[in-house]
């Protein structure tokens, strides 16, 4: 799964995607489920435009907002055909800015996060999806991050990881128009050799805990 991550310079987030950036940033090294996240969106004009998302998905059909803090990831095996993310799939994609994400490997007394990037050091973008929730004129906006099996640089820490996409197929992912086949084939681990994991300290381990120190190495 993925229930941490980092978003610390939106300046490099809108060149990544050579998108317009209509929202203020604040650096994040310790995102958590139901925070405010920054995701790139295409506009009904084709635009490629930054927007602020909470993070877990509420469905259109949702009664009550609350459902969205068990829904921050989707399972690429089923993402698809699942009713709470079938309809976003088709036709409200996203991509989630980050400069990486944390993992823990279970363990004795407890267990050890891990800080999992590109090795350059580069941003990069997990697939997502997005929906419009709306309820006596109270409006969420929100978000999830799609996972899939995780590549042998991540297994040994856990079994799942967020989809990472590539940048040659940001247009496709985000093209309202793309078919389910080509989608799902994007929908697989990205390779273990362009990213790096090593473990950091206890403190990300709250959510409340926010600052450049958490990806000091331990």
């Amino acid at each position: 799964m993925c229930g941490r991550f980092t978003q610390t310079a939106l300046e490099r987030y809108a060149d990544l995607f050579d998108a317009s950036a209509g929202v203020l940033l604040h650096p994040s090294y310790n995102i958590a489920p139901s925070q405010q996240v920054v995701a790139c969106r295409r506009t009904e004009m084709g635009w490629r435009e930054l927007s602020l998302l909470r993070w877990g998905l509420i469905p259109h059909w949702a009664k009550e907002p609350k459902t969205g803090y068990s829904m921050i990831n989707a399972r690429a095996e089923t993402v698809a055909d699942k009713p709470a993310y079938r309809e976003a799939f088709k036709h409200r994609r996203c991509l989630i800015p980050t400069d990486g994400f944390y993992e823990w490997k279970p363990g004795k007394p407890r267990k050890q996060p891990y800080f999992i990037h590109r090795k350059d050091g580069e941003p990069f973008a997990f697939a997502g999806l997005w929906e419009h929730w709306e309820l006596d004129n109270f409006k969420v906006e929100s978000c999830t991050i799609i996972v899939t099996q995780a590549n042998e640089l991540i297994a040994h820490i856990h079994d799942r990881m967020p989809v990472i996409v590539d940048r040659g197929d940001y247009e496709q992912w985000l093209d309202p128009e793309q078919g389910k086949e080509a989608l799902l084939s994007m929908l697989k681990p990205y390779p273990e050799k362009e990213m790096e994991a090593y473990p950091v300290g206890l403190a990300v381990n709250k959510p409340g805990n926010n600052g450049p120190e958490l990806l000091e190495r331990v």
